[in-house]
C-alpha cells in the first residue's frame, strides 16, 4: 500500500474506493507484492535446485492458491481440507506436501491414496506407516532440532518441549523402525519457528539436518521450512534473504557433494509470501474519550484479526481517510465482547467517526484464523491483480451463521 499526496493506493487503485465499493471490514491482497516475494526467494536460492512450497495455512483462499500455482510455487498443507483446496486450485498431488501434526492415521492413509508427498512427525505414526505400507510408499520425516528460535513461544516449533517433529535425539529409534519395516525415507524436514531474524539460527538448524541426513541413503530432498522475519514496523530487523540464500545454498551444495549426489532444497514460506500483501480495512464506529485514553472503536475485532491479541503482534495502523490531519494518540479497539486491542497509544492522523483505518501486514494468519465469535460474520476478501480489484470471497450474511445448525423441537 503506497501513500502519495494524502492518497493510499494499491497498484494505482485508491484504497478508499475499495472500501466504498466492497464495504468494510475488508481484506485486500496485492497480488503483485506476492509475486515480488516469490521472485525474491527464487533469486536468493538460485544456486541450488530449490522448490518453494507455499505454507497454505497462512492464507487459504483458493484464488491465492491459484496465484501461487501460476508462479510455479508448490503447496504445503497441514490438513486434508487444505489438500483438497489445493487440488481444486489445480495442483497435481505430486506438487502438494502433507505435513500434519498429531492427526488420526486415516488422514495419512488418505494422503497416500491421493498420491501426496508426506512428512511424518512422530514415532507412533511412523510405526503405523511402516506396518501398513512397508517399502511400497516413500515418506519424509519432520525432525525437531532442539533449537529455540522465533518471535513468540507460540510460534517457536523447534525447541525440545515443542509438540512438533521427532526429536533428533530419537534418531536411533527412527532407524530401528526404518529397518524393521523397510521404510523408504525420501526426505528430511525441519521448521524451527516463525519470525526468525538471525541467519545463524537457520544455518545452525541446517547443520543438524545435514548431520541427520547421513543416516538416510535414499534421500531426494531436504526441507528447511521457513520462518523468515518480515517487517511489521519501521526499523524492524528482518531476515536477510539474500545473505541467507547465499550461505544456505553454499552449505547445501557442499553437503550434496559429500552425500554423493544432488538433492532438492525445499522451502515452505507462508508469512513471507503473503503477509505484506495484505491490508485489513475497517470503519470507525465510535471515538470514545475517557479521562486517560481516547479509544477508537472499529467494526472489526479479534474475530477477524486475532494476531495482536494471541501473539502480541504489531500491525501498523493508518487513517487513510484523513491522512493529512495532525496526529493524536489513540488506542484502537474492536467491537468484540472481550479485550481486543489492535494497538495502544498509536499516533494516528486525527480520527473521526466514519473514518477508514487500514491495518497493514495483514495477509498472513488474518482471515485464515478468523472466526464467527459473538455471532458476527466474516469479512469479504479482494485480490488486486494487473491493476484490477477482484472479489475473491463474499462477505458472510446472517444465514451463513446458521449453516450446519439444526433447530430441534424442545
Amino acid at each position: 500500500m503506497e501513500h502519495t499526496q494524502g492518497i493510499y493506493t494499491i497498484q494505482g487503485i485508491d484504497v478508499l474506493d475499495l472500501a466504498k465499493q466492497f464495504g468494510t471490514p475488508l481484506y485486500v491482497y496485492d497480488g503483485a507484492r506476492i509475486e515480488q516475494q516469490i521472485a525474491k526467494l527464487k533469486n536468493a536460492y538460485a544456486a541450488a535446485d530449490v522448490k518453494i512450497k507455499y505454507a497454505a495455512k497462512a492464507l487459504t483462499n483458493i484464488s491465492i492458491l491459484k496465484l501461487m500455482r501460476k508462479n510455479s510455487v508448490g503447496m504445503e498443507a497441514v490438513s486434508l481440507g487444505e489438500v483438497h483446496l489445493a487440488l481444486r486450485a489445480g495442483y497435481a498431488p505430486s506438487e502438494i506436501t502433507f505435513t500434519p501434526s498429531g492427526v488420526d492415521f486415516s488422514e495419512i492413509e488418505e494422503a497416500v491414496t491421493l498420491g501426496l508427498a508426506i512428512n511424518i512427525d512422530n514415532l507412533s505414526t511412523l510405526q503405523k506407516f511402516g506396518a501398513r505400507f512397508g517399502n511400497t510408499y516413500p515418506c519424509g520425516l519432520r525432525l525437531n532440532p532442539n533449537i529455540m528460535a522465533g518471535g513468540n513461544i507460540k510460534i517457536s516449533t523447534g525447541h525440545s518441549n515443542s509438540k512438533f517433529g521427532i526429536s533428533v535425539l530419537q534418531l536411533s529409534e527412527i532407524l530401528d523402525l526404518m529397518k524393521k519395516y523397510s521404510i523408504r525415507i525420501s526426505g528430511l524436514h525441519i521448521h524451527t519457528g516463525s519470525d526468525i531474524k538471525e541467519t545463524q539460527a537457520f544455518l545452525k538448524t541446517a547443520e543438524v539436518l545435514f548431520e541427520a541426513a547421513n543416516s538416510f541413503p535414499d534421500l531426494r530432498f531436504l526441507d528447511f521450512g521457513s520462518g523468515f522475519k518480515v517487517a511489521y514496523k519501521e526499523g524492524d530487523v528482518v531476515t536477510d534473504i539474500q545473505e541467507l540464500g547465499a550461505k544456505l545454498t553454499k552449505a547445501f551444495n557442499e553437503f550434496c557433494n559429500q552425500y554423493g549426489r544432488k538433492l532438492e532444497l525445499w522451502l515452505e514460506p507462508g508469512k513471507f509470501l503473503v503477509s505484506e500483501s495484505g491490508t485489513l480495512l475497517v470503519q470507525v464506529n465510535v471515538v470514545k474519550l475517557t479521562p486517560t485514553v481516547t479509544f477508537v472503536g472499529v467494526n472489526s475485532g479479534l474475530n477477524h484479526l486475532i494476531r495482536p491479541m494471541m501473539y502480541d503482534a504489531y500491525h501498523h495502523i493508518v487513517n487513510i481517510s484523513n491522512s493529512t490531519a495532525p496526529a493524536k494518540k489513540y488506542t484502537v479497539v474492536g467491537y468484540i465482547c472481550e479485550t481486543d486491542t489492535f494497538g495502544s497509544d498509536r499516533d494516528l492522523n486525527e480520527v473521526r467517526e466514519g473514518d477508514i483505518l487500514a491495518f497493514k501486514n495483514a495477509g498472513a494468519y488474518g482471515f485464515s484464523m478468523a472466526s464467527n465469535y459473538n455471532s458476527r460474520p466474516k469479512p469479504a476478501e479482494v485480490l488486486i491483480v494487473n491493476g484490477q480489484a477482484k472479489l475473491i470471497r463474499e462477505r458472510e450474511k446472517f444465514e451463513d451463521l446458521l449453516k450446519g445448525q439444526i433447530e430441534v423441537d424442545l
